[in-house]
């Protein structure tokens, strides 16, 4: 499949802001079955400095510093890209899933090493007695461990409700657990959260998702969305992404952004600013495929 994605961010401020500074992960990263032609990226108003980098996780990203005094920002990212089908794996022929974690336990090189780092705590993430409790049904002995993994995710999508009213970006985990209700990155934060519980690496996905209309009726502009998923580190398979809110293995609507630990390590946009008081905030994606 190919799609083509805008990405409008638009930042109006209550009073001038003068100066401001910002980090941008907007450029899909480079990764087998993702292939990105056509990127850029417009800021109104005008970056004084624009430089481009490859952070910790391997995430492109981009920090920008706007002189000047202005009360509206809009960064605008576009681009093309090509979504192949990942490769089928079969949930029963994987490894147990105690195999899995504990491989992660002994002394690892190259990709087993890597994702280590990802069984530990992160700063919005804390494992936890009830996270492993909440996950244990679904890992029983000798289960292999897509299997066990699917299972998760299947109860997560059945058991939390889907309220965009309920949390916003600094909701803490606890209370998603407790409410029961949240967003995709609640769901992708607590799926994380379960399996690192039970020591395996887990790591958080930013993207996009191409939303199909409800039958007879057409696809309204920006209605498509940032979305999250979660990945799971497997010795011999490497890594293999889950949607929660979805309740299925990413495919061919799914456009890979970046990762990292949990969302603090991969926010589209983040800065300061010199003035501007409090902001309101708009976003709008257009996923069209071409």
């Amino acid at each position: 499949m190919r799609y083509h994605v805008r990405h409008l961010t638009t930042y109006d401020y209550h009073s001038s802001v003068s100066l401001s500074q910002h980090q941008m992960r907007l450029r899909p990263r480079s990764k087998p079955g993702q292939r990105t032609e056509n990127y850029r990226v417009s800021i109104e108003p005008g970056a004084r400095d624009q430089h481009e980098h490859v952070d910790y996780h391997g995430n492109p990203t981009c920090f920008v510093t706007i002189e000047g005094g202005h009360s509206r920002l809009k960064v605008c990212s576009e681009f093309d890209v090509e979504v192949t089908a990942p490769v089928s794996i079969a949930a029963g022929e994987t490894p147990a899933w105690e195999m899995v974690r504990d491989n992660c336990r002994g002394e690892q090189i190259g990709a087993d090493l890597e994702a280590n780092e990802f069984i530990f705590d992160s700063p919005l993430l804390k494992s936890g007695d009830a996270l492993a409790d909440y996950a244990v049904p679904s890992f029983v002995k000798g289960r292999p461990i897509l299997e066990a993994c699917l299972d998760l995710t299947r109860r997560i999508h059945e058991d939390f409700t889907f309220d965009p009213s309920a949390t916003d970006v600094s909701t803490p985990l606890f209370q998603v657990f407790k409410q029961r209700r949240g967003v995709c990155q609640d769901f992708a934060h607590l799926e994380i959260a379960c399996l690192r519980s039970l020591g395996i690496p887990a790591r958080y996905v930013s993207g996009y998702l191409n939303t199909v209309p409800p039958p007879g009726k057409p696809k309204l502009t920006g209605s498509d969305a940032s979305h999250a998923w979660v990945s799971f580190y497997c010795h011999g398979l490497g890594w293999i992404d889950l949607d929660p809110t979805n309740n299925l293995i990413p495919n061919l609507e799914h456009i890979t952004v970046a990762w990292g630990r949990d969302y603090s390590d991969i926010v589209p946009i983040r800065g300061v600013t010199m003035g501007g008081d409090r902001h309101t905030l708009k976003i709008g994606v257009d996923v069209t495929a071409i």
